[in-house]
């Protein structure tokens, strides 16, 4: 899985909204940022945020985290990273008391 494709098609699905007017991204230290320029209510660009990351997610086993960090006029700062979940997603044969197959699974009830 490419992260930048994920990216591209993120700021993408990003910039196709009415309500935001231009965004980008930058990886400063290591850690991605988001600027976002908009004139709407900080409560509708982060739903756009929230939906333009289920657009670039769908279909990977994919989380995102999004944190406010600073704004200046219409210039909004996020700082924004995918991730992959942090439990696991197959039975690696060593008996492991938090193995997958030991978990209850709802189709099979």
């Amino acid at each position: 899985m490419d992260v930048q494709l994920i990216w591209d098609k993120f700021i993408e699905k990003l910039n196709s909204y009415e309500i935001i007017l231009n965004a980008e991204w930058r990886k400063i230290a290591g850690i991605p940022f988001i600027y976002v320029q908009s004139n709407a209510p900080s409560s509708e660009m982060e739903n756009a945020i929230k939906r333009a990351s289920g657009f670039a997610m769908r279909g990977k086993q994919l989380n995102c985290e999004t944190i406010y960090v600073r704004s200046e006029q219409n210039l909004h700062v996020y700082r924004h990273r995918f991730y992959v979940p942090q439990q696991k997603m197959f039975c690696c044969g060593n008996m492991c008391e938090d193995c997958i197959r030991l978990r209850p699974n709802p189709f099979w009830e």
